[in-house]
């Protein structure tokens, strides 16, 4: 668990809010063992996977799903205001259950979207971003704090949700959740450093979240060992704004299948067909004539409709052989 991996203290759930067991841990430590049992649940207009959805299972005493993002709030709130104390820097990593299912929106958010639980429960999110930053600027730590807010993948959003109720998910991009295009793993990444980070400023830089722990050490004035962040790019420059040559030589991906999709500047590569991943076809296994891959130019087409596999083949096989080339280093950062 985390305080295994080097947090000084853990407060959380040990999966996501719909996987069981359902229980709090502090620390290493449950607060009230998953004595008891809960059912499945499910909410009628969506799929099975959607909605208040939760898969059956042990449950502590007393526990209750609708209960645990205003509990992290609170406590994550309450861990700002108690660091203001110190002169110690703190480091909180925040792991929310939302918007993952089960969505659950409290009565204060209920209806107040046009796109049902999920659009109340996203909005719930955002309050709960509010009050962290409200907590920083009670306590007078904003000024010196680096805030990241960002996510882990796509959603679960059907044709059927966009058509329903007028909202993309995700917006232009192609797929969602598990697959290994666009709307799958393009995620906002939104950070506050107030006399680093220009306020409102964009940066066009490909990043992914293993590029943190460099990032980290970097900020700290530290250097990482031989065999940590093997896949981690310091992020700083950009950050700060400043004009370099691409920070990360190129950026790899799963899908939820296991396809491993390669991104180098504008061009991204999927060695095979289909999504990779939850939507349908998940794989297609290709006919005479047909490409072996995905080939994309995201410049000219966010939304991956066209499949440049066959007509750039040079494109494709330098693509290729580099990712062969990650795979066979375990790594994708220069060894020394």
């Amino acid at each position: 668990g985390p305080v295994e991996q080097g947090f000084d203290h853990f407060y959380g759930i040990p999966a996501s809010l719909d996987i069981p067991p359902y229980y709090w841990i502090h620390n290493d430590r449950p607060v009230a063992p998953p004595s008891e049992r809960i059912s499945d649940n499910n909410t009628p207009g969506w799929t099975r996977i959607q909605g208040a959805f939760w898969r059956g299972g042990g449950i502590a005493p007393g526990y209750k799903h609708i209960d645990v993002l205003p509990i992290i709030r609170d406590r994550s709130a309450d861990y700002i205001e108690a660091a203001a104390k110190s002169d110690i820097p703190f480091f909180l990593y925040v792991a929310l259950p939302a918007p993952h299912t089960p969505w659950l929106p409290t009565k204060r958010f209920e209806g107040k979207t046009s796109v049902s639980d999920y659009g109340d429960f996203v909005l719930m999110v955002d309050d709960l971003v509010g009050c962290l930053l409200g907590a920083l600027d009670k306590t007078k730590q904003a000024d010196e704090t680096l805030f990241i807010f960002t996510s882990d993948n796509g959603p679960v959003w059907y044709s059927q949700d966009v058509e329903k109720y007028k909202h993309s998910s995700v917006g232009p991009l192609r797929g969602m959740k598990g697959d290994a295009w666009e709307g799958g793993h393009r995620m906002p990444f939104i950070a506050r450093w107030p006399g680093h980070i220009p306020a409102g400023s964009k940066s066009k830089e490909v990043i992914c979240h293993t590029d943190m722990i460099a990032t980290a050490a970097a900020i700290t004035g530290q250097k990482l060992p031989a065999n940590a962040g093997e896949d981690s790019y310091n992020l700083l420059p950009a950050f700060l704004g400043k004009k370099t040559k691409p920070i990360r030589e190129a950026t790899v991906h799963q899908s939820s299948r296991r396809y491993l999709a390669i991104r180098q500047g504008n061009w991204k590569l999927i060695p095979g067909l289909g999504s990779g991943g939850f939507s349908k076809p998940s794989t297609v296994k290709p006919k005479k004539g047909d490409p072996a891959g995905q080939l994309y130019n995201l410049k000219n087409d966010l939304g991956e409709k066209t499949n440049l596999y066959a007509k750039r083949p040079k494109i494709a096989k330098r693509l290729t052989a580099l990712l062969e080339k990650y795979k066979r280093e375990n790594r994708s950062t220069p060894a020394n």
